[in-house]
């Protein structure tokens, strides 16, 4: 499919939209994935990130991008309706497990204490991905390199001398109607916190807090094992050709 044809489908007439070479696909064996894209910058680009994250982009640094793939549509943008959910009992566990973190929004500065906690996660969960081979420099990039409202969610816990463990993290973009996780991470060694699932569950608090009304999970990959967690965050939206409707769990 053409640039062109690809840009029109998706209602991007007069931007400058580009297409990735096809790859293999990191999320099922056997096919291939490609991208459009456009770059993010100058005093317009977070309310172009809003825009586009509602039509089922996402952003990397300065870079937003959504799955064009001709013979694939496996990729669905989802997003978590934050005022009807409800956690359920396993939920407010983890909830309580994890009473004694203190978020802190930070500006997206990077810092050892940060790459220090992803390179362990990178190394325990994702020795073989993609992003396996990341230095500072690289984490650097990540979270500094960004045109729109961006801030990097700590969550630390604080020892009886008063010392504070830096535990998790999530770069996360603030858009008009949600708030749009780029990227967690979190220590390895702290299995029995489900970290992950605890960082969803504080952006839905936090959403609830400035009254947005989405969380943006990117997206779920139908056929994917990894990418299934998403649909247990219900009521969940996902992108269809007519518009956001709910995905079942």
């Amino acid at each position: 499919m053409r640039k062109e044809d690809v840009s029109r489908q998706l209602g991007l007439e007069g931007g400058e939209y580009y297409i990735t070479a096809p790859s293999p696909c990191p999320y099922l064996e056997g096919r291939t994935e490609r991208k459009i894209f456009s770059y993010l910058g100058g005093p317009h680009a977070p309310t172009l990130n809003s825009m586009l994250s509602r039509r089922g982009f996402r952003r990397s640094q300065n870079i937003i991008y959504r799955p064009a793939c001709d013979a694939c549509q496996a990729c669905t943008p989802v997003r978590i309706v934050v005022s009807e959910f409800e956690p359920s009992r396993a939920r407010r566990r983890i909830l309580r497990k994890n009473a004694d973190l203190v978020r802190a929004l930070r500006p997206p500065k990077a810092t050892s204490d940060q790459f220090s906690v992803l390179r362990g996660y990178l190394d325990a969960r994702h020795p073989e991905g993609g992003m396996a081979e990341m230095t500072v420099l690289d984490y650097a990039s990540m979270v500094e390199e960004t045109a729109v409202d961006t801030a990097v969610l700590e969550y630390r816990r604080t020892d009886e001398s008063g010392r504070q463990t830096l535990l998790a993290a999530a770069l996360t973009d603030r858009l008009a109607d949600g708030l749009s996780m780029v990227y967690s991470f979190f220590e390895p060694d702290e299995d029995a916190r489900s970290l992950g699932t605890y960082m969803i569950l504080d952006h839905i608090a936090l959403a609830r807090e400035l009254q947005l009304p989405y969380v943006y999970l990117g997206y779920w990959v139908d056929g994917s094992p990894k990418m299934d967690y998403k649909r247990t965050y219900q009521p969940l939206e996902r992108l269809t050709a007519d518009g956001w409707a709910r995905l079942e769990g």
